[in-house]
């Protein structure tokens, strides 16, 4: 694994101590010691303990994909353009840089579908979300998107089908909405951990929330009193939600090597996601200060709503979530380095969409926003024996292709009853010198719009065609002069021969 020690000192300094004096970088015995577990609890986290964590008895390694492992990183929210292995000049992901350079990375990425729940509903599944179709709104859900709904019952997911191989199936997440049984988002995982507190998790009494952690927000309604109350605790930055995600992921790490059976571990990280609210440190990173209400959420809606200051202190905020998450992320890569799990283990980091921040005059990721800066989203595969390493592929992969990649990476095939659902493709074949199936196009879907592109132009739509807009990416690969009214017969073969092509008809109105 090569070396991710940053040579910026702005970065180095990261490794000081923060906040309260919080000694960061303790030995697991001493961080087990700092959190009050004496010996006795050190004997249980270990061999013995496996059984326990895991919920299963040890078995023999499964056929097909023998001793290797698959580590799935999903990072909530991070735009590919805030990524330096993807040509970012200012924002510091020194890790996630590294491991670019020891991975395929895909310059093309997008999700098939979009947001949050649509996005891991095709990544846990295989099976593309959109185009919505009997789509319904699940109960007590606030959340009211097209799309946004439980995995069907009758999709099989990849963890349940290689927990039924005989692998250690895990997953650590502090994405609240998965929290609900009624997603499934757990389905077939072994062990799992729900990271409490995020937005409106009502996790903390509101009776705890101190007023004058209110009055530094700007904009303070909506899901920030719950959220307050929630991180009122904090002594720390190890009590920010990346670290908790990536440390308690690290310990699984431990407890999957100490077990006999390879394994499959989904770490599903909800930050850079708003509420923008990393320590201090890093935001000094990007702003030399501000006076007034920090803008820590970007309310949907035109670019008016925010001053220049606000936009530039919003997008500092954004900024030191990515490096505080890229900083954490390191530190699971270290454990991934210390218990030896690099030369066995394929790793795939990905997102799920990105957010703007006064690009195009919006802020936010609306449906109607399906600019660069929303849909293009970073993802990048390890493999284990350095395959690729440090190349690219312009392929149009997306986040249905997981399945099928990581089941084709361990040689193994799906199961009559999921066969049916996959629609992603392969994308390990690349390792072997093969390609997948060839896309000339490719299109997603958001709410009540669908966005489409192939080499030369992008387009996106209401879901009845109406207000399109047309981009040349030969010329304007930013999308920023949308040509739509001067070439109406390019929108029109678009719209018909990929969105409707590919969604099998016209497409559902609710």
């Amino acid at each position: 694994m090569a070396t991710r020690e940053p040579s910026d000192p702005l970065v180095r300094r990261l490794d000081r101590p923060i906040a309260r004096g919080l000694t960061l970088g303790l030995t697991r015995r001493e961080f087990l010691k700092a959190a009050g577990v004496g010996a006795a609890g050190m004997a249980l986290l270990g061999t013995a303990a496996c059984d326990t964590v895991t919920g299963r008895p040890r078995g023999d390694p499964p056929a097909g994909g023998g001793d290797k492992n698959v580590i799935l990183v999903i990072i909530d929210s991070l735009r590919k353009d805030h990524v330096g292995a993807y040509g970012n000049g200012w924002i510091q992901t020194p890790n996630l840089d590294a491991l670019a350079k020891e991975s395929l990375r895909f310059t093309r990425a997008y999700p098939e579908a979009t947001p949050t729940i649509c996005a891991r509903r095709a990544i846990h599944t295989g099976a593309r979300s959109w185009p919505f179709r009997d789509w319904w709104v699940p109960k007590d859900e606030n959340a009211v998107l097209q799309g946004w709904q439980p995995i069907p019952h009758d999709q099989v997911t990849l963890a349940e089908v290689l927990g039924a191989r005989g692998y250690q199936t895990m997953m650590v997440t502090d994405n609240l909405h998965q929290f609900k049984p009624s997603y499934n988002m757990h389905r077939g995982f072994g062990a799992y951990d729900f990271i409490r507190g995020q937005t409106t998790d009502n996790y903390k009494p509101m009776w705890t929330l101190p007023q004058e952690d209110l009055d530094r927000v700007l904009n303070p309604d909506g899901y920030f009193p719950q959220y307050l109350a929630n991180v009122a605790g904090r002594q720390g930055e190890e009590d920010f939600f990346a670290p908790m995600v990536f440390n308690r992921a690290s310990e699984y790490l431990e407890f999957a090597k100490a077990d006999d059976r390879p394994f499959f571990m989904t770490v599903d990280c909800y930050d850079p996601h708003a509420p923008y609210d990393p320590p201090d440190e890093y935001v000094g990173l990007y702003s030399d200060g501000f006076e007034g209400p920090e803008p820590m959420e970007p309310v949907y809606g035109p670019v008016g709503s925010f001053t220049d200051a606000q936009l530039d202190r919003m997008k500092a905020l954004y900024a030191g979530e990515v490096t505080m998450v890229d900083r954490w992320l390191g530190r699971f890569l270290d454990k991934m380095e210390e218990l030896g799990l690099f030369e066995d283990t394929m790793l795939l980091v990905l997102s799920d969409h990105g957010i703007a921040h006064g690009e195009h005059g919006v802020v936010g990721k609306g449906p109607a926003a399906l600019w660069p800066e929303v849909t293009d989203v970073p993802f990048m595969i390890r493999h284990p024996e350095g395959k690729m390493a440090g190349e690219t592929s312009d392929f149009f992969a997306s986040t249905h292709d997981v399945t099928q990649t990581v089941l084709g990476f361990l040689g193994l095939e799906a199961p009559e009853r999921m066969a049916g659902q996959l629609q992603g493709q392969n994308l390990s074949v690349f390792f072997d010198g093969g390609k997948p199936e060839v896309r000339d196009h490719f299109t997603l879907g958001y709410h009540d719009h669908t966005w489409a592109r192939d080499e030369d132009h992008a387009m996106f739509a209401k879901n009845d065609g109406s207000e399109a807009k047309l981009y040349d990416l030969r010329e304007d690969p930013g999308m920023d002069k949308d040509i739509a009214s001067a070439n109406p017969d390019v929108a029109k073969s678009m719209w018909n021969d990929y969105v409707l092509g590919d969604a099998g008809g016209p497409l559902p109105r609710y």
